[in-house]
């Protein structure tokens, strides 16, 4: 195979920074192990943020998510350990992390992390009747 998984993140500018938007990736296929038991593990993420000055390329972020395929990893940690190696790798203004694990023993497991630009103010909200 000639494309592997990689820990590096390609970011690219920001094509419009003078305008708060929304960026939404969908990610429906991604697979860690259970930290306890070594079965897999299956959740679809949804990736929502507000650029700042850059943006993450889309194919990296895909090799990115491939690194977890092999490593146990509880779902609350690798939640706040993607969205913290993507925040760290293009500062965003805002970035929500939802990650929707699959059942497991019955049980669904939901974990949404979050990250704030301090300095950053959203814009209001718009109501359209």
């Amino acid at each position: 195979m000639t494309t592997k998984p990689s820990s590096d993140l390609t970011t690219f500018e920001n094509p419009r920074p003078e305008r708060d938007f929304t960026i939404r990736i969908d990610i429906p296929e991604f697979t860690c192990l259970c930290p306890m038991t070594g079965q897999p593990d299956f959740a679809k993420l949804v990736l929502e943020y507000v650029p700042d000055k850059l943006c993450v390329e889309l194919k990296s972020l895909k090799l990115y998510m491939w690194t977890f395929r092999e490593r146990g990893a509880f779902h609350e940690a690798v939640t706040n350990e993607i969205l913290d190696h993507i925040v760290s790798a293009i500062s965003p203004n805002f970035m929500r992390l939802r990650a929707e694990f699959n059942v497991r023993g019955g049980i669904y497991t939901t974990v949404i992390a979050e990250h704030r630009n301090p300095d950053w103010q959203a814009p209001a909200i718009v109501n359209l009747p």
